[in-house]
Parts: C-alpha cells; sequence; structure tokens
C-alpha cells in the first residue's frame, strides 16, 4: 500500500495521509552528491522579501541530480532513496564506463539491480536516456529536454509524463500530461516510463505545523483586511474583493503583455 492512513490517537492524526516509505533507503547513498543549502526564506540580498509565504522549516541538503545523460553510459541502480527537495523519489546509479556515482530521478517500478543505459545505442527500456529519434511512437517519457543544448527541464514531478506522438526528421510533438502539446527537435534526449512516487497528489496535511517544516508560512485573504494593507481589505460584512495584488496590478481581468512560445500547440 502506497498510502499510510494512521489511527487518530490524536485531533491532527484524524485526516493525515501520508506515503508509504518502507521501500526506501534510510540514509543517502553518494555522500559525495550531497551538499548543504542556506534557507533564504524568500529574502534576496539586502534583506527583503521579495518571495511571501516563505520562512522555517526543517534542514535539509541538496542531491545534485543528473538531468542531462546525454552521453555513452551503462550502469546499476544501487538505492531508491527519498529526497526532501522535490516530490519524487530518486536512484543512485553505479556508472561501469567512469567508475563513478550519480543520481538521477527514479521511474515507475524500478527496482535496486536493474541495469540503466544513456546514449544514442541504449535500449528503449524504462530508466534508459536516449535521443527522442530512437524512442517509439507513444511511449511514456519524461526528463525530456526543450532544446538540444539544455538539461531535462519537461515532466520531472511525481507521477508526471509525456507521451511521443509523433516524429518527422525535422521535429517531434509530444503530449505532457496536463494535455498541452509541443514541438521539440529529434535529437532532444528523454528517458523512458513514468515518474515515481504518482501517490503523492492523494497525501494530506493534518495540521498548520505540518506546512511549516516544509517550509510555508500562513497565507492572509486580502479581503480580510483594512485597506492600508491590502486593495481587496476594508467594507461593511464579508465581500468579494476586486481581485487585485497587494500592490494594485489587477490579476484577474485585462490583456496580460505575455510572448507566447511559439513551440507550444495546444495550451492545457
Amino acid at each position: 500500500m502506497e498510502l499510510k492512513f494512521l489511527k487518530p490517537i490524536t485531533a491532527s492524526q484524524r485526516h493525515l495521509v501520508r506515503l508509504n516509505k518502507k521501500h526506501l533507503s534510510k540514509k543517502p547513498l553518494v555522500k559525495t552528491k550531497i551538499k548543504g543549502i542556506k534557507n533564504s526564506s524568500g529574502r534576496n540580498n539586502s534583506g527583503k522579501i521579495t518571495v511571501r509565504h516563505h520562512g522555517g522549516g526543517h534542514k535539509q541538503r541538496y542531491r545534485k541530480i543528473n538531468f542531462s545523460r546525454n552521453y555513452e553510459s551503462t550502469g546499476i541502480i544501487t538505492s531508491i532513496e527519498y529526497d526532501p527537495n522535490r516530490n519524487t523519489n530518486i536512484a543512485s546509479v553505479y556508472d561501469f564506463l567512469e567508475n563513478k556515482f550519480f543520481y538521477i530521478l527514479a521511474p515507475k517500478k524500478l527496482t535496486v539491480g536493474t541495469i540503466v543505459q544513456s546514449g544514442i545505442d541504449a535500449e528503449p527500456m524504462s530508466g534508459n536516456s536516449l535521443p527522442i529519434s530512437k524512442i517509439p511512437e507513444e511511449s511514456f517519457i519524461h526528463n525530456v529536454s526543450p532544446k538540444v543544448s539544455k538539461k531535462g527541464q519537461i515532466s520531472r514531478s511525481a507521477g508526471t509524463f509525456s507521451i511521443l506522438k509523433e516524429k518527422t526528421m525535422s521535429s517531434a510533438r509530444i503530449k505532457l500530461s496536463s494535455g498541452e502539446q509541443r514541438l521539440i527537435s529529434p535529437q532532444c534526449y528523454a528517458t523512458i516510463g513514468i515518474v515515481s512516487n504518482e501517490a503523492f497528489s492523494l497525501t494530506q496535511r493534518s495540521k498548520a505545523g505540518h506546512s511549516r517544516w516544509v517550509n510555508r508560512r500562513p497565507s492572509v485573504r486580502g479581503v480580510a483586511m483594512n485597506p492600508v494593507d491590502h486593495p481587496n481589505g476594508g467594507g461593511e460584512g464579508k465581500k468579494s474583493g476586486k481581485a487585485f495584488t497587494p500592490w494594485g496590478k489587477p490579476n484577474r481581468s485585462g490583456k496580460t503583455s505575455r510572448s507566447r512560445n511559439k513551440l507550444v500547440i495546444k495550451k492545457s
């Protein structure tokens, strides 16, 4: 069972839904790929808050993930681990050719001892990274690079995937799990499979303190404030507000000046 429902001994456990992590390693295997990071609490170099509702949280260490598997490699999965910085699991790989360890995003149903490959001659199997021109159509892929020179950026969250709908000599069309369709180069690399930990979206926090553990501070509605604090504040009784940001910019109506991505065929 991927989810854990606790017996409500306390009120904070009544609606708590957790992930079952018994199959994950207790300690990180590759210590050289781990570094400490400082929590900025949403502040910039001058100490001013630039991102609201950030602060606190448990201390974390960053795992360096290899998102650019665009070279010849053959390795074996040595562990499946928890990563506090992302909602999916990660896997440590020992590379036979270069005699080194690295981390990758763990696809669904990946087990310890599985052989994973990357490169042009890699087989289209789960966990292998190869160019889209070598991947069969209607395959599930993740960690897709949007450009040839960039690392994998598309479909990296837990349970997400892209489907290779069609490909030609000059372009390939993929469909994201959100329904969006876009064109990319067939020389771009992608990894076969669906990202693991798809039950993460079904988990539920049971108390406000749980949000504080993960670096999230309270968010106050604008209509609950006074007029001096927010454009939506004030008024007699309850009101719906006027859909303004705290700085007076409209955020619902009106045209936006965003530049359109020409490679996106269909919006989600």
